[in-house]
């Protein structure tokens, strides 16, 4: 993962965040085949330069963006139907728990809250939310396509090595 650390101008926007305990423990959670926290620094620091260079508020969306998966559930065993109401419901956990720790501009709040438009029905008010929800998406497609990839390539790996057993 990209050290965003080592980006000062960034990191001074969003270091109270990073160094919170329970906000760390989202390292703890597997997300995309990854964990949650370097899916929310991924998500964060994206939309943060993007939100520069378009001249939106990117303080706001690098907190914002930082906080959007900020919940807790974590039952790998869950049903289809409970892991998709969770799906559709954690923005709403997020930003409860984000609430809890942090004090939230509405900016920031309308980030989390609408940031899985639209399979969560909540629309975004601002610009920066909307910056926050596309780049969410395509992070997610992109950790989603590589932990697939690795996957494959390791099951490819092993016909390989079978096959080549088989033959000798």
């Amino acid at each position: 993962m990209k050290n965003y650390t080592d980006q000062s101008d960034y990191t001074s926007l969003v270091e109270d965040i990073l160094e919170h305990n329970e906000f760390k423990k989202l390292g703890t959670i597997i997300h995309h085949g990854n964990n949650r926290l370097d899916h929310s620094l991924r998500v964060s620091y994206y939309s943060y330069k993007i939100g520069k260079v378009l001249t939106l508020d990117y303080r706001q969306i690098a907190r914002g963006a930082l906080l959007h998966d900020f919940f807790f559930e974590v039952n790998e065993g869950e049903e289809k139907k409970t892991k998709l109401k969770t799906m559709m419901k954690h923005p709403e956990y997020a930003l409860e728990n984000a609430k809890k720790y942090f004090e939230l501009s509405d900016v920031e709040s309308d980030i989390i809250v609408t940031h899985m438009f639209p399979v969560a029905p909540k629309v975004p008010k601002y610009l920066e939310s909307w910056l926050v929800d596309l780049v969410d998406d395509v992070v997610s497609i992109c950790e989603k396509c590589y932990a697939t990839r690795h996957q494959l390539s390791a099951a490819m790996s092993f016909m390989f090595v079978c096959l080549t057993n088989y033959l000798r």
